[in-house]
């Protein structure tokens, strides 16, 4: 491998294993920045799908006290009908335009929850049918690029939940719905030795990312997790736009 193509890939694990570290979500959101510049585009997608995985188990063992896995039934119910479609688009989908729209989407969201529109719920409703549906459109995107964590935290921060509940739902949700596409992407034969080189040289960094990351969580208060989060939103889904288009 060039020193240029490991230096990306290490850095791209560690800064989004930082960040999965400390809100849950957004290895793909962090690292799909720094490797698409250098790796081949074909192992980004997987790649990124297992790195999510890492960080997510890494989360589970060092959050275990605060994640809830009843509270995230609803969400999972639909994630888990939504993975293999979204498995089955990776062969079948333009990935620019996916990236564009979900881009866009966070983009939108982030700027207009700055404006204060729209405004969240004064106190969180009960789970329901639109959470199984939030969760099916998550599972595709998690099944398709790893994306699984985005829709729960926007429809959560909706739903009038604090920055530890809206963690205790969809992390664990997270978590089940990455470990179902992994098994998703071994099946349809892309988890092939290639892939794992790059696995290898990665999930080192991811690991001690994560651990960083978590620590820094539970420091932090409600006001500025929240305010961190938005700017990961707004950041990531500006990457993202640019990259689809």
């Amino acid at each position: 491998m060039e020193i240029q193509l490991v230096i990306l890939l290490v850095v791209g694990a560690s800064t989004a294993g930082f960040i999965n570290g400390f809100a849950g979500f957004g290895t793909a959101l962090v690292a799909s920045g720094f490797w698409f510049l250098a790796l081949p585009a074909h192992i980004v997608p997987p790649l990124i799908i297992i790195s999510a995985l890492v960080g997510q188990l890494i989360g589970l063992l060092k959050l275990s006290v605060e994640l809830n896995w009843r509270k995230c039934s609803y969400l999972l119910s639909g994630g888990v009908l939504g993975v293999p479609l979204g498995a089955a688009a990776l062969a079948l989908m333009n990935p620019a335009l996916v990236k564009a729209s979900v881009g866009g989407f966070l983009v939108t969201y982030t700027l207009l929850q700055v404006a204060g529109w729209p405004k969240q719920a004064a106190s969180a409703s009960p789970e329901g049918l639109a959470d199984r549906g939030v969760g099916f459109a998550s599972g595709i995107l998690g099944g398709f690029a790893g994306l699984s964590g985005v829709l729960p935290l926007v429809w959560l921060q909706l739903r009038g939940f604090s920055a530890r509940e809206q963690r205790a739902r969809y992390q664990p949700f997270n978590l089940l719905v990455l470990a179902f596409a992994s098994l998703a992407l071994l099946v349809i034969g892309k988890l092939d030795g290639e892939l794992m080189i790059y696995v290898a040289i990665s999930t080192p960094f991811t690991i001690i990312g994560t651990l960083l990351g978590v620590r820094a969580f539970k420091g932090v208060s409600e006001n500025s997790f929240r305010r961190a989060v938005l700017l990961l939103l707004l950041i990531s889904g500006g990457i993202i736009l640019a990259q689809g288009v």
